[in-house]
């Protein structure tokens, strides 16, 4: 368990009560929850390895005012149709002039809150899985020449941001986002590694016992329908659409607390369907589905591991359209548009085709161990788990 700071930290403990033998930095973001999950994962294998972590949120770290304005202009950009994927695919992945003036701009801001943390306390490791901390870190290397400096991204196309020349690991987990490091660091250091995933969901409940729990019909059709922690897409007209089809709908809201509220009315009057904000049930609704209706991300992984299909929201613009591609050549997804008409036929046809196994499991978490040991092996930093 770790402990949260006022300044968005967190930090793990030490080994046997007493000062760590290693440390290891890890920055994070708080633009929904794929990047703290990442340093969870991270902070784990590393206390595994003996080390000491603290994770510190690079948009708090940048102050309240920058720190909300960075938060607010992500916000407004995926408000307005089209703009996010102009921005993306027109500056963040080639590093256009406004992907420069982003890093220039946030460095302004994190690079002397990341001095003053490591004059306070230096680390062994520091480890970005955000890409403004990403540019901070190379920012500071230079200044700590015992200190590694690695990045660790999800994305399937790494956009500029996230390179570095002063990066001495990249861990991502496609052979296509190593290529994406090249692109701008040819000489980079790679370690391809599967995403990690959190261990509740390698031990669910059996589909009966979440059904019983959760009140629902064992022989009902059940779907999870979820859109990350902001809760994006019509996932309302969606509930509404296919709880009329004579679906279960456990429909979760995560962060967004407007949708939950609504999502709590539709299920007055439309009772098939299961209201949740912010959950940590996601392994037994999961369990209870027949199929998880989702935006591109980590819940893909997830439900991969319990054994559950993926119908995949179109709802993400930018980065999220690149997952979304890399997820269906991963198998076992469609892809739907999010309008209430198109999810309500996609998911009727997807349940016609597909029925829930009863163990499909796609990785261990020995796999993730391994194939981390070997990535810090490649920067000398490795010594068994």
């Amino acid at each position: 368990m770790t402990g949260d700071h006022a300044d968005g930290s967190a930090e793990s403990p030490t080994n046997g009560g007493g000062q760590p033998d290693r440390r290891a930095l890890l920055l994070s973001g708080s633009l929904g929850m794929g990047h703290d999950v990442m340093a969870q994962a991270c902070a784990h294998s590393l206390a595994l390895r003996g080390f000491s972590t603290r994770t510190l949120d690079s948009l708090r770290m940048m102050g309240g005012r920058a720190g909300s304005a960075g938060e607010g202009v992500f916000r407004g950009m995926l408000a307005v149709p089209g703009l996010y994927d102009a921005v993306h695919f027109s500056q963040m992945r080639p590093g256009g002039g406004l992907s420069k003036a982003i890093e220039a701009a946030s460095s302004r801001f994190l690079v002397p809150k990341l001095r003053m943390e490591l004059r306070d306390q230096s680390v062994e490791l520091l480890v970005s899985i955000f890409a403004t901390g990403a540019a901070a870190a190379s920012r500071v290397k230079s200044e700590h020449s015992r200190m590694v400096t690695a990045v660790f991204c999800t994305d399937v196309c790494v956009h500029r941001l996230w390179v570095h020349e002063n990066t001495d690991l990249y861990l991502v987990t496609s052979n296509t986002a190593a290529r994406f490091v090249r692109r701008f660091h040819p000489e980079a250091r790679i370690a391809v590694v599967p995403t990690p995933v959190r261990q509740p969901f390698y031990d669910p409940p059996t589909q009966e016992t979440a059904r019983e729990a959760l009140e629902i019909p064992a022989d009902a059709r059940c779907v999870l329908l979820m859109s990350g922690s902001w809760g994006l897409g019509p996932l309302v007209e969606g509930a509404r659409a296919l709880a009329e089809a004579g679906v279960w709908v456990l429909a979760v809201a995560g962060r967004n607390v407007s949708l939950a509220g609504r999502l709590r009315e539709l299920a007055n009057t439309h009772p098939q369907v299961v209201p949740f904000g912010f959950t940590d049930r996601i392994p037994e609704l999961m369990a209870a589905s027949d199929l998880v209706v989702t935006s591109s991300g980590d819940t893909c992984s997830e439900a991969r591991v319990i054994g559950r299909d993926l119908l995949l929201l179109d709802v993400v613009p930018g980065h999220g359209r690149d997952n979304l591609q890399l997820e269906l050549d991963r198998g076992r997804a469609d892809v739907t548009s999010a309008d209430a008409a198109s999810l309500r036929r996609s998911v009727l046809a997807a349940l016609d085709r597909t029925k829930p196994p009863s163990v499909r499991v796609v990785g261990t978490p020995e796999a993730w161990e391994q194939a981390f040991d070997g990535a810090l092996s490649q920067v000398e930093l490795a010594n068994g788990w």
